[in-house]
């Protein structure tokens, strides 16, 4: 991604540490973080210095690898066993975390007991799983921008760029690819409350690379459809079932029944590694609650009630029947097909 006229993955790693953009600090301040174990790496992922579901997958590899380089020769399998644990534990929702951290952990413990062969075997996984999420997100963005028409006016929500994604990104990557083909798009960029995904990091990337847009508040959409001005809407994913629901981030299943009764075309772009081939529908999907204080508070000041209790879904479900397609490395699919193309 460009940032400041200069290219850069969202996470990484580089001399034995792992580092990552802080995406709590965005737009304001640009940093980047560095951590040599794996029990940071769980911090970062929960406190959500790293978010975007493959980015996080990437990160619990990274994370694997730094545990597969700190682990004693004596208690290898035991410690890179809890690694595996701890950091799968730290966010349910996104599949492609699990899928990152078991790369890592099936292909360092083949080399037992040759450790040292197993330390490099598991750096070398985790950047294959990096590398192999930044290829599919640029395939995605090529097929996907062939049905983005020139003009296109599209709402997108939450943050799936490349901050979400180590590069290119997969929503947004589609945006990306389109705009780099003069098809004078414009992005409607939901806020998405309430950390914001939307307003701080998507429109962080869309002002990175003069990409017209505008910041909507999360309700503002259904004015939009209602105005006739929304062409086309596409989001990320944080879990693909077999029959197509998908699970992101709160407040996707309201734009997909806005688009479905407005006729106006709902993709879903993402990786092979968001499919989840053991959940057979969004019911079947973990959803994670987190702490009613980011509903409440913004930097400790209480924008609401404080003495009010608050419910904090971080992710809803979209049911196929709302989706027109998905967007995959491989081709765009119809959501009860998209699964099967994993396995092909």
């Amino acid at each position: 991604m460009q940032i400041n006229g200069q290219q850069y993955l969202s996470v990484w790693y580089e001399n034995a540490k792992v580092k990552m953009i802080d995406q709590n600090k965005l737009p304001l301040e640009f940093r980047i973080v560095e951590y040599s174990n794996y029990l940071e790496i769980c911090s970062a992922i929960r406190e959500m210095t790293v978010r975007g579901a493959p980015a996080i997958g990437a990160a619990g590899a990274y994370g694997m690898a730094l545990a597969a380089q700190n682990a004693p020769d004596e208690k290898f399998r035991a410690y890179l066993r809890t690694a595996r644990d701890e950091l799968t534990s730290t966010r349910p929702t996104a599949i492609d975390l699990c899928n990152g951290v078991n790369y890592v952990y099936e292909n360092a413990l083949k080399f037992i007991p040759d450790y040292e062969h197993s330390r490099l075997v598991a750096v070398f996984a985790a950047r294959e799983f990096a590398k192999k999420s930044v290829d599919d997100c640029y395939q995605i963005s090529k097929i996907g921008s062939e049905i983005v028409p020139k003009g296109a006016r599209i709402l997108t929500h939450c943050n799936a760029g490349a901050l979400a994604t180590v590069d290119w990104g997969t929503a947004l990557g589609v945006i990306r690819m389109a705009h780099r083909q003069h098809k004078d798009i414009f992005v409607y960029v939901s806020e998405t409350r309430p950390r914001f995904q939307g307003a701080r990091l998507t429109a962080f990337e869309l002002a990175q690379e003069d990409i017209p847009h505008s910041i909507i508040t999360d309700n503002a959409g259904g004015f939009y459809f209602w105005k006739k001005e929304i062409d086309l809407v596409i989001t990320g994913a944080d879990r693909i079932c077999l029959n197509g629901d998908i699970a992101n981030k709160i407040g996707t299943y309201e734009k997909a029944v806005l688009a479905k009764e407005h006729k106006v075309p709902f993709y879903v772009a993402a990786p092979f590694s968001t499919f989840d081939l053991s959940c057979k529908e969004g019911s079947d999907i973990p959803i994670e609650f987190r702490d009613e204080d980011e509903i409440k508070c913004i930097n400790s000041n209480y924008l609401a009630n404080p003495y009010s209790p608050a419910l904090n879904p971080s992710f809803d479900i979209t049911p196929a029947k709302f989706i027109t397609g998905i967007i995959t490395p491989k081709g765009i699919f119809k959501p009860k097909d998209a699964a099967r193309q994993v396995q092909v």
